[in-house]
């Protein structure tokens, strides 16, 4: 295959002076350009901005915060409150007054917190939750150590697994409608689903499942790549790693509505913020508002459809998920920046290794999806605005000689 056979798209074409100004701040990407990093889904690199912000801060005013009176400690509390109210309008919080924002860990440890600190206590025997079992384990787990945790204190609570339309891997808004009853009490949700990519249409839940019940939306893949607005969305909570939004690890946010059932605070002692985790945030968020987070998501869209077009010509691959979207002039295109497959007769880890041995970064193995998803493991390319036309093509080049 060579690269005239992928066509080029109007997004790549218009933003390319745009990408190319981007990717020169990102040190890590301009000091391998032998290696093409495409593994996003799994942890974003860091712009130069980020990397200063963080800099700054350690070099100029470290301190623990809520601790302290002097100036240090005191600007670090600060640091902390206004990031709080950072994450409220960088995801549209249509109701920023009532709203809280808790920093944890990263998005497992802020699902966990939902789960024991909130969900677990205004569960009675007989109630139901709705669980996703083909999204990530982040968003599974939690819910069935709920229902394990209350089932030793003598509350019997059922799961019903979330339906899925067949062959796209997105949610099956009418069998949900059919699913939810006056036992319902709970629903968790993916936003960008990690394995298939698509946007999976989270406003469609909340008129399947009714205006009373609680929604916790898992946004890991979609906080950092493709604009948010809580205010569109009908969810009580949205929970996201800042290590996937172009962020330190160890950071993240449980943002919570407030509105339907109890305030939610977490539980135990409140310790020590991670305020260097914090700091990037902020930094990623403003850095993210300067580029355009509509134009990371248009430019890592049109990669996505450049992969899918050119792998719908290797008849050795299968790309999991929508089949519709593969093309690049698709009515249907909704992978945002993240697309996996398999070929027919070489191992996904296989693949996986031979792939780094021509240059290419991907991820290869079960993806952490839960009991309801893939049996088979599989490679997953996934995108930001610091990866290229010239990588796809040039990874396509490389999956066709597998072939």
């Amino acid at each position: 295959m060579t690269t005239m056979d992928v066509p080029a798209t109007a997004a790549l074409e218009e933003l390319r002076g745009w990408h190319t100004a981007v990717r020169a701040q990102f040190p890590i990407i301009t000091g391998a350009p032998h290696l093409a990093y495409l593994d996003s889904a799994a942890t974003t690199q860091k712009p130069q901005a980020v990397l200063d912000a963080v800099q700054h801060y350690l070099t100029t005013g470290n301190a623990n915060a809520g601790r302290g009176t002097y100036t240090w400690a005191n600007r670090t509390t600060a640091l902390v409150e206004e990031t709080r109210q950072r994450v409220k309008e960088f995801l549209g919080d249509p109701a920023p007054e009532r709203s809280g924002v808790h920093f944890v860990s990263g998005a497992t440890a802020g699902l966990r917190a939902v789960a024991r600190d909130w969900l677990a206590g205004h569960l009675s025997d007989g109630d139901e939750i709705v669980v996703p079992l083909a999204d990530h384990q982040a968003n599974i787990v939690p819910w069935l150590e709920v229902r394990d945790l209350l089932a030793r204190q003598g509350v019997r609570i059922r799961v019903r697994p979330m339906p899925y339309q067949a062959g796209s891997g997105d949610y099956d808004p009418q069998a949900l409608a059919e699913l939810a009853g006056p036992r319902t009490r709970f629903v968790a949700v993916t936003h960008v689903h990690h394995v298939y990519g698509g946007d999976m249409n989270v406003h469609r839940i909340r008129r399947a499942v009714g205006p009373d019940v609680p929604i916790c939306l898992d946004a890991a893949q979609s906080v950092g790549h493709i604009p948010v607005s809580l205010a569109d969305l009908d969810v009580d909570f949205a929970v996201f790693s800042g290590h996937k939004a172009l962020a330190l690890p160890g950071s993240g946010a449980v943002w919570a509505r407030n509105a339907r059932g109890p305030v939610f605070e977490p539980g135990g002692w409140d310790g020590s913020p991670n305020t260097t985790g914090i700091r990037s945030l902020r930094a990623a968020f403003d850095w993210l508002d300067t580029v355009g987070t509509d134009r990371v998501e248009r430019w890592t869209t049109a990669l996505a459809a450049r992969l899918t077009e050119g792998l719908r010509r290797l008849p050795a691959y299968e790309v999991l998920g929508c089949r519709r979207s593969l093309a690049a002039d698709a009515d249907v295109q909704r992978r945002r920046g993240i697309v996996t497959f398999r070929h027919h007769a070489i191992a996904s880890g296989d693949l996986g290794f031979a792939l780094f041995d021509h240059g290419f970064m991907v991820r290869s193995d079960s993806l952490c999806q839960g009991s309801g998803g893939e049996r088979q493991h599989s490679v997953r390319v996934s995108l930001h605005a610091y990866n290229a036309p010239e990588e796809i093509d040039r990874l396509l080049d490389v999956l066709a000689s597998c072939a």
